[in-house]
């Protein structure tokens, strides 16, 4: 009988399979690690600033973990600020621990990082190195970093690292259970976790479509919308106009700082990116201000967005920003987005209006001229000082 598939279909089909073996194969890892520490307890990291992607996969890594009697616990260290976080956690009613300096982390014997590699943590990374409590495991779909050396890593090149989590779940590493309040829960918080991480599924690929799919007999449509439907807030839309008042454009990027912003309002500047980018002829927008925390520490803090596949923006901010002295990059990203943080250290305080607008002043000028000069073009204020 004549083989009518095509090269094209059959390059297609290894791929899938190979897909699946590496799913199977990483799900087989971890519940080999996971049956070695039953009635151990255990410490999931998210980033400072929780986005869905890193609620969703904290969720469903204490689910799984519970089945095979380890405690877990979810722990981050900035503000849920953004009106669908806020919502999330809400309606899905997901237990997140606030860090502080008075968090106690003797009880626990491992630690776990998920959708982040110890970079963008905050100070739980220093209190638990110092502590030298193992660091277990890693999942992540961003770019490889060298912060972490855990016992088990699983980083793909997906849209989402709840698309990861819900292979496992494909996978059988549990048994989903749609009459269950917790696998409803987990499986709506994971098909927002990579809605929101593909724009929608605009960027989304293969493996996250299968995921959604797999999700779909278990989301709870109604909470989904529910979470879906917030408003942006005032105070968020004053932040976008300022980024569109304010931006500088060169070569189709798009480039604004905003200045100060309260800690509350850090998630606006992705949405503020998000905005930039869709003004017409731009490819590419950058928003970038300087977040306070409640201890007076000021960090620069910027989001970066881009519709050119050829741009990949965790090469594109580690070539703009660099390293620290201790070698952690300042930026990072993955397909179409990245962000970057840049402590202030001891310029930091002072609430003299004139000083804090000629502090601003600087960083701003600092940090467009060091994107300008990455993509070879040269700032008008510039130009008009070598008339």
């Amino acid at each position: 009988m004549k083989d009518d598939s095509s090269p094209i279909q059959s390059a297609a089909e290894t791929i899938r399979v190979d897909e699946n073996d590496l799913a199977r194969k990483r799900k087989d890892e971890l519940v080999s690690l996971l049956s070695s520490l039953k009635g151990q307890k255990h410490l999931v990291i998210v980033q400072s600033y929780p986005d869905p992607d890193a609620i969703s996969t904290g969720l469903a890594h204490k689910i799984i973990a519970e089945q095979f009697g380890i405690e877990v616990d979810i722990v981050y260290a900035g503000v849920i600020s953004h009106p669908e976080n806020i919502a999330l956690v809400k309606v899905l009613g997901i237990d997140l621990r606030k860090w502080d300096t008075d968090f106690d982390l003797k009880p626990y014997q491992a630690v776990i990082f998920v959708d982040n590699q110890g970079t963008t943590v905050g100070p739980i990374i220093d209190a638990v190195q110092a502590l030298r409590i193992p660091e277990l495991i890693v999942v992540d779909h961003h770019e490889l970093q060298s912060r972490l050396k855990p016992q088990f890593i699983d980083i793909r090149k997906v849209g989402a690292t709840a698309t990861i989590y819900t292979s496992y779940l494909r996978e059988g590493i549990i048994h989903l259970e749609r009459t269950r309040t917790d696998h409803m829960k987990a499986a709506t918080a994971l098909m927002h976790g990579i809605k929101t991480d593909t724009n929608g599924f605009i960027r989304a690929g293969s493996e996250d479509f299968m995921a959604a799919s797999f999700l779909s007999r278990f989301v709870d449509n109604d909470l989904l919308a529910q979470i879906t439907s917030q408003s942006r807030s005032k105070q968020t839309m004053g932040i976008i106009e300022e980024a569109l008042a304010n931006r500088t454009i060169k070569e189709s990027y798009s480039i604004s700082g905003i200045g100060y912003v309260r800690c509350e309002e850090r998630d606006a500047i992705p949405q503020a990116a998000d905005f930039l980018l869709t003004e017409e002829n731009i490819h590419t927008a950058i928003v970038f201000g300087v977040i306070i925390t409640s201890d007076q520490e000021e960090t620069i803090v910027g989001s970066m967005r881009t519709s050119r596949i050829t741009i990949d923006p965790d090469e594109f901010l580690k070539g703009v920003f660099g390293k620290d002295t201790s070698g952690r990059y300042f930026g990072g990203g993955k397909k179409a987005a990245g962000g970057f943080e840049i402590p202030v250290g001891f310029l930091s305080g002072g609430s003299d209006k004139e000083f804090r607008e000629m502090k601003w002043k600087l960083y701003k000028a600092q940090i467009t001229q060091k994107i300008l000069n990455k993509i070879g073009a040269i700032d008008d204020d510039e130009k008009d000082s070598e008339k």
